[in-house]
């Protein structure tokens, strides 16, 4: 049978919706394992997050629901059958599709979820999903994910008065890598974040946890309504 998904050899071309939902599934999988799989409440919850997210984004219910429909055309999303559901809820395939492990599946969801980031920032940030030991580990991660075919990580060059280099997810395609790479470079202009930049990490992580606690608490709740 003819693959007809819109995934190319050449490539991924996810719009924002897409890259937005598919990296809140991957991340509620290993957050909220227990309230996995998602409804499209759930999901749009996640994907609107104050925390943790770059950008913030607005999707509406309907939207979400539509950039869900298209990524099961693509085969990286599927409808997960529950006798016992209400509602519909669906699952990641990321795992199955591309064969990739729960430390590559980690480092995939924050660049989905936060965009261009350098070993050290995604090691921090996955630490909610799996614990790296080191940085070294990470950087081996992200060579794995760069020598998949199509890749699906990229290393930018290294921005002025920076030390070291950041990385991106290739699921948006060229065009959004090169809007990537743009906005680091303006980011950056003005040097690094410091130690006020740790700190506002530290409250966003805070922040994502309690976030992540309420929304597990609101679908078990689901469950007696």
């Amino acid at each position: 049978m003819q693959d007809t998904t819109p995934t190319t050899e050449a490539g991924f071309d996810l719009d924002p919706a897409e890259i937005r939902v598919l990296g809140v599934l991957i991340e509620k999988s290993f957050i909220t394992p227990d309230a996995y799989p998602l409804s499209i409440n759930a999901i749009t919850t996640g994907c609107n997050q104050l925390t943790a997210r770059e950008p913030v984004m607005s999707l509406s219910e309907a939207e979400v629901q539509d950039a869900v429909d298209r990524l099961i055309v693509r085969r990286l999303v599927s409808k997960r059958d529950q006798q016992s559901a209400r509602v519909a809820k669906y699952e990641h395939l990321v795992r199955l599709r591309h064969s990739l492990p729960p430390a590559e599946q980690a480092v995939l969801a924050i660049l989905l979820l936060r965009g261009a980031q350098t070993a050290g920032e995604l090691r921090q940030r996955c630490e909610r999903l799996h614990r790296f030991d080191d940085v070294a580990a990470v950087d081996a991660v992200l060579e794995h994910l760069a020598e998949k075919y199509p890749p699906l990580v990229a290393e930018l060059p290294r921005a002025p008065g920076t030390k070291e280099t950041r990385h991106v997810h290739l699921l948006g395609g060229d065009a959004a890598v090169q809007e990537m790479a743009e906005a680091q470079s303006v980011g950056t202009a003005g040097g690094g974040r410091g130690r006020i930049g740790e700190l506002e990490d530290e409250v966003r992580r805070l922040r994502e946890e309690l976030e992540a606690l309420r929304g597990a608490f609101a679908e078990f709740r689901k469950q007696f309504d």
